[in-house]
């Protein structure tokens, strides 16, 4: 089972960490196994979710999901899109970016060296509303009790997200033009260019967020009307049309699938240029972590259980703002690659640990008949 459902996976993860090898030595193959572990880890968040709407769905839309729906929103993305970010922030064509970065690799580190600053700042904002916006909601699985709790108390005020993250920009933009004064530099005209990105960044999160909300209601729309529309039949003594109810609603399924995987996908390669700006190392391991993708979305799927290590959704997300405190941060200084996908690594790996001894304290409970007390206590997290 495993290995019928991961096989590609693992063969796409061989050859992968071998072109590594060959491209750039064993830095090069330690880089690709951090971008890959690191896009893993983020991906079983992204499953979970893609498997929890999926199951609704009948076998054809499932299946075009994970052909046609995969290859566009996460090869797409994950493979072409750090390329269309390097080529507009260095203002180059992407066939020009993509000579560069296999033919003259100085240079091409160079452009991006100097367009990093925008490429931060667009990105930390992205990755920081994604994250303020998970804290700051009431979830009834906590996984860091005492300080998710006063956050959700917090998050009860409207646009409170917004605010904090402009604040932040705020304060890295004029951070960053005082500090380019102080030297003389020329990063002096960029100040005002981290604050265009960082507010490019901000509206492009509340497009995704809002298109991915409208797909969203419009799916539940779709969702009663068939309900109401089985009922009617039912109440008539007709035969229901399952196939043309069902693939109006998986058909808004779909697309709202499309957005979240390109969300899910755009916060990878963010977080990828935290840890590296080659573009071939990035290509290799966030290709990897696409592959997992659907791998991991057709086991969820298939085996039905979503809910066996809750935790990891919370460690997904404190490692996305992780990455965009370091990304932020990198606007100044420079971060070395192997704190920034150790970071995410530990943060997942201790959710991971926290979810598997929750299952067995459990299960331990549950043997020894306590009362439903102790398992929500359990369940409210540490």
């Amino acid at each position: 089972m495993v290995l019928k459902t991961f096989g590609w996976s693992f063969a796409v993860t061989a050859l992968g960490l071998v072109a590594a090898v060959l491209f750039g030595g064993w830095t090069a193959f330690g880089i690709v196994a951090i971008l890959s572990v690191l896009e893993i880890s983020l991906s079983f968040d992204n499953a979970v979710v893609n498997a929890g709407i999926l199951k609704k769905m009948n076998a054809f839309w499932q299946k075009i999901f994970l052909t046609i729906g995969i290859l566009i929103a996460v090869f797409g993305m994950r493979l072409v899109f750090p390329v269309v970010i390097v080529a507009v922030s260095a203002s180059m064509g992407p066939i020009e970016a993509v000579k560069l970065a296999l033919n003259d690799k100085d240079q091409y580190q160079q452009l991006v060296t100097d367009a990093h600053p925008s490429i931060a700042a667009f990105g930390g904002m992205f990755l920081l509303m994604i994250f303020l916006d998970f804290v700051f909601e009431d979830r009834d699985i906590k996984w860091l009790g005492w300080l998710e709790r006063p956050l959700a108390k917090l998050g009860k005020v409207d646009m409170l997200s917004v605010c904090i993250a402009l604040i932040v920009l705020l304060v890295s933009s004029m951070t960053f033009a005082k500090h380019a004064h102080q030297h003389g530099g020329t990063h002096a005209d960029k100040a005002e260019t981290v604050l265009i990105s960082g507010v490019a960044g901000l509206i492009t999160y509340l497009i995704v967020g809002g298109l991915s909300s409208y797909f969203e209601n419009k799916l539940e729309e779709e969702e009663e009307r068939e309900h109401e529309a089985e009922e009617e039949a039912r109440a008539k003594g007709k035969q229901v049309s399952v196939i043309q109810l069902s693939g109006k609603a998986a058909f808004f399924m779909f697309l709202y699938l499309e957005v979240l995987d390109a969300s899910f996908s755009f916060d990878g390669v963010i977080g990828a240029f935290a840890v590296t700006n080659d573009i071939v190392l990035m290509a290799l391991g966030l290709g990897i972590g696409a592959m997992y993708v659907r791998s991991l979305t057709v086991y969820l799927v298939r085996q039905g259980t979503l809910d066996d290590y809750v935790y990891l959704e919370h460690g997904a997300h404190y490692a996305i703002g992780a990455l965009a405190v370091v990304l932020l941060v990198t606007i100044q200084y420079e971060i070395h690659e192997l704190i920034t996908g150790s970071i995410g690594v530990i943060l997942i790996g201790a959710s991971f640990w926290s979810s598997v001894r929750r299952n067995r304290a459990l299960a331990a409970a549950e043997g020894k008949g306590s009362g439903s007390d102790e398992k929500a206590e359990l369940s409210s997290g540490v």
